[in-house]
Formats: C-alpha cells, structure tokens, sequence
C-alpha cells in the first residue's frame, strides 16, 4: 500500500530529520527531496526522488545529461534543471581534491608503494557515490587471511568516512596473480558483510610488480 507523505510523522519527512538528525542520517533520495521541494501528479515527492537517483545510477552520475533528466516522465524542465544543476556542482567540488577510481588500472597506479614489498600489504579504497577515493587505508600486513582481515576491520572506516562503496587489494610477493584459496574466502567473507551493511565491495584487485588480476574482471565476485 503505498504510504502518503501526510501520513507520515513529521519526524519522518526529509526537512524534519535534516534538523533533527544531520545530513548524514538521510538517505540519497531524502536529500534530493529537500532540493526538490515537491512532487509531480502521481508520485510524492520522495517517490520522485528514488525514481530520479534510479536514473542517475542507470547511466552513471558523471555522463548524466539534462536531455536524461528530461526524459523522466512527469519531471518538467525546473526540476530537472535544479537536479543537473546540483550534479555539476558536485562534480566540480569533488574533482578538486579527490581522484577518481574507475577501473583496476587506477587501482594498481595507486598501489605502487606496495606492489615490490616483500610481505603481503593488504589495502582498502574508501569511495563515495562518484567513485572518489575518501581514504586509503591499509588493513593488515603480512600473510593474507580471514583472521588478519576481519570485516570489522575493513567497515568501521567505511562507516566513519560514510562511503558508498570499497575496492579491497593486496599484492602478491611471489610474482604470481593467481588467487589463492585464502583470497577467495577473505573476499567471500567481506562481500557477504557488505551486503548486510550496506557497503558494497566492488573489486578485489591482486597485485605484483608487473601487472594486476581483478576479481571483478575474472567474474570471481
């Protein structure tokens, strides 16, 4: 049954627990609501919302243009200009200070202080909704295994930082990238964490000094 927003407690709506809680307690859709004010003829404007961000996601928030936004049934040329208006904003704020991580190549770029270490360093790239590194941190070192990388370990920063999603990576002292059977269930463990939290794991990268493997490339996730 679908749920009107005057049903809802005020506590609920987007405006009332921006104040109450912080930004950091709404959701995606939550915060756009604000932006957007108001609905259209047959969705709410929290509807609108998820359908707009369903959009967004569907072909990528940085190739995104106001002809997409346009063609979302319902949505006049106002809204969808506010909400392309708020997207190159981001997009401008966050391209001065963060680099974009898009592909395991980025990945192995960034990895070059520990693709020649002799003891196995296991790392986790924070990301936000663009794919913009946060943080990144190193986990453990030594040996990979599921005692050494524990979920908790891996999800309190991704919490602390609030990001959207993390790329995990470790190299290989050996020189060789073939998985391990240890690399495979410290993956499994962590990807099955995500789900439960919310967080996804997007790609687990194996490194050496001359190249890379890439769980999601290999269709190992």
């Amino acid at each position: 049954m679908r749920v009107k927003l005057k049903d809802l407690s005020k506590v609920d709506l987007p405006r009332e627990k921006l104040a109450k809680y912080g930004p950091e307690k709404l959701k995606d859709h939550e915060l756009l609501a604000i932006l957007l004010g108001s609905g259209i003829k047959g969705l709410n404007v929290l509807e609108l919302s998820k359908k707009i961000l369903n959009t967004i996601k569907k072909i990528r928030i940085k190739k995104v243009t106001l002809a997409d936004l346009l063609a979302i049934k319902g949505l006049g040329k106002a809204k969808a200009s506010q909400v392309f208006a708020v997207l190159e904003l981001g997009k401008r704020l966050n391209a001065e200070n963060k680099p974009e991580i898009l592909s395991a190549n980025d990945v192995w770029n960034f990895c070059a202080d520990i693709r020649s270490m002799q003891r196995e360093h296991f790392v986790a790239f924070y990301l936000d909704t663009q794919n913009c590194l946060i943080e990144r941190q190193t986990i453990s070192i030594g040996t990979l295994n599921s005692s050494l990388v524990h979920p908790r370990e891996v999800f309190e920063p991704a919490l602390l930082f609030h990001a959207a999603s993390i790329i995990i990576a470790h190299n290989h002292p050996s020189g060789k990238l073939e998985p391990s059977s240890e690399d495979r269930e410290v993956t499994k463990r962590l990807i099955e964490a995500g789900k439960i939290i919310g967080i996804d794991i997007i790609d687990h990268i194996i490194l050496c000094k001359t190249g890379y493997l890439s769980f999601q490339q290999k269709h190992l996730l």
